[in-house]
């Protein structure tokens, strides 16, 4: 029970900086918005981005989860410290070896890159020719992003979760920076600046906690180590399988790269919003029980591991049901409100709602996927989420395809494509996931299913009334008409909510209750 109770209590500090960390996010997404609009400019920026974030991904959310803190949380939980960072030296270096190769052979051939992120850049010299420049500016933000989630995984298995999730609010603050202080002067390029800027800021404020906690380390290259092995063993399949995810996102940006002339940026936004739950609540319930299920696997106490993982899906549940319900809903006085401004034009609100509407379906996927998928991990299984994962590349490119030449959703169709992908491999995942472990608690989830769906089906008929009935009485041309109009919208939803998850006794909301009650009677 104590265990349970401070998962719970990690999950809602994790999930108010994530809040904090995504409120920022937003900050920076308007801002940018704001000074440079949704154009070929901003197409170029986002195509920049892409392979930075797939080199963050592979070697941070990919090596990290997969093969680093499996092995290092089972040293700490039999007390061997010293083994532990006996595999983690080398592995810190290793990886820093690589990423400074990379970043050399990156900045080479940027111009042959580009058309593997974004084949309609291509097409305009002069907007190839900025992305490719952008390219090879961020190049410098990969290192600190790197060393960032390296200190991460090793401050999240000493279970110090403040600092590694205070870094990614930083880093938006630097990229605010970078468009409020110095695109005037330099432009779009200001901007990439603010990623370098952000990108220290995200590794330097974890430095001090790795120093007190990481006192054993040193830079040592003992590839001989077994618990070292065993870390490249698992991170292997794993690396793989998260390199097919990211060829999914590739792939829809390439689609949409060929598309109107903003498309790609409209996707972007439409699916910065979506990922906010995600980011608040999948991640932070992911990162929270993973320490917790490796523990489990290692002391071999698998009804507790099968108990935080059907915690972890059901908690998610509860939150995303009503929230996609929710974007699906206010997809249009959201949009407006966070973006419609400046550059961004009414036109930009709709184009960037309607594709809202179709990323919002596959938030719960997005979720609860990394949560299975961290389960088999501490099992030391990395190959089922791989084979998984390249089924679901041929679903993606084949679905994209289909929507994209033979109907009119256009980019609806690629963030349509992209929800359905995650539902699919979540319920493939979870099916192979309970035949591994003989059984999950599939009828706990369900019933707190069933039970989400129905409230947030009445919830989200109530938010609508209200929405409509704001814009018809007071209109949205002011941006407080527009924030009290998705106020009161939200507020409304939430104690509809909250008044049908009493109703139907859901032991989530009762969990959320009691942990607000102690953080309380503590101030």
């Amino acid at each position: 029970m104590a265990k349970t109770n401070n998962i719970k209590k990690a999950t809602f500090l994790l999930m108010l900086i994530n809040l904090m960390s995504r409120i920022v996010g937003f900050i920076r997404e308007m801002i940018i918005a704001k000074v440079f609009g949704r154009n070929s400019v901003t197409d170029a920026f986002f195509a920049a981005f892409t392979i930075p974030d797939v080199m963050y991904d592979l070697l941070v959310a990919g090596a990290l989860s997969s093969g680093f803190m499996p092995i290092f949380n089972q040293h700490i939980a039999k007390n061997d410290e010293e083994g532990a960072w006996e595999a983690a030296n080398t592995f810190i270096t290793v990886a820093l070896l690589f990423i400074l190769v990379f970043n050399i052979i990156y900045f080479a051939f940027a111009k042959f890159l580009i058309p593997l992120v974004a084949i309609g850049n291509v097409k305009d010299s002069n907007i190839f020719n900025l992305t490719v420049k952008l390219t090879r500016l961020m190049t410098i933000a990969v290192s600190f992003t790197v060393c960032a989630g390296l200190t991460m995984g090793i401050l999240n298995s000493y279970k110090i979760f403040v600092t590694p999730a205070l870094g990614p609010v930083l880093y938006n603050v630097g990229i605010i920076l970078g468009a409020v202080l110095f695109s005037g002067k330099f432009g779009i390029y200001g901007l990439a600046m603010g990623v370098i800027l952000g990108a220290t800021m995200n590794f330097g404020v974890q430095v001090p906690n790795f120093i007190r906690v990481g006192k054993r380390f040193r830079f040592q290259l003992n590839i001989k180590n077994e618990s070292y092995k065993k870390m490249i063993k698992l991170m292997g399949p794993a690396l793989f399988g998260l390199a097919i995810f990211r060829l999914n996102l590739v792939i829809n940006q390439n689609i949409a790269s060929i598309l109107d002339t903003g498309s790609i940026t409209a996707l972007r936004y439409a699916q910065r919003i979506m990922m906010l739950p995600v980011g608040i609540f999948g991640a932070s319930v992911s990162t929270a029980i993973f320490p917790t299920l490796n523990l489990h696997i290692a002391r071999k106490e698998y009804d507790e591991y099968k108990m935080v993982i059907s915690q972890g899906i059901r908690t998610l549940i509860f939150i995303t049901i009503p929230a996609t319900v929710g974007l699906m809903v206010l997809n249009q006085p959201i949009v407006r409100l966070l973006f419609k401004t400046g550059k961004f034009s009414e036109e930009d609100v709709l184009i960037t709602a309607f594709a809202l509407t179709f990323y919002a379906i596959g938030i719960i996927g997005n979720c609860v996927s990394p949560v299975i998928t961290r389960s088999f991990y501490s099992l030391h299984d990395t190959k089922t989420p791989v084979k998984v994962g390249a089924f679901m590349v041929l679903f993606n490119i084949t679905l994209n395809l289909i929507f994209v030449r033979f109907s009119s959703l256009a980019i609806g169709g690629i963030a349509l494509t992209s929800s359905l992908t995650a539902i699919l491999q979540t319920l493939i995942l979870y099916k192979i996931l309970g035949k591994k472990v003989g059984g999950l608690r599939t009828k706990e989830v369900l019933i707190s299913l069933i039970k989400s769906i129905i409230s947030a089906g009445i919830m989200g008929i109530a938010v609508y009334v209200v929405s409509i009935g704001f814009n018809k009485i007071y209109g949205n041309e002011t941006k407080l008409l527009q924030f009290i109009n998705v106020f009161i919208s939200i507020s409304v939803g939430i104690v509809i909510y909250c008044i049908f998850g009493y109703f139907f006794k859901m032991e989530e909301l009762h969990d959320a209750v009691n942990i607000i009650k102690k953080k309380r009677k503590r101030a």
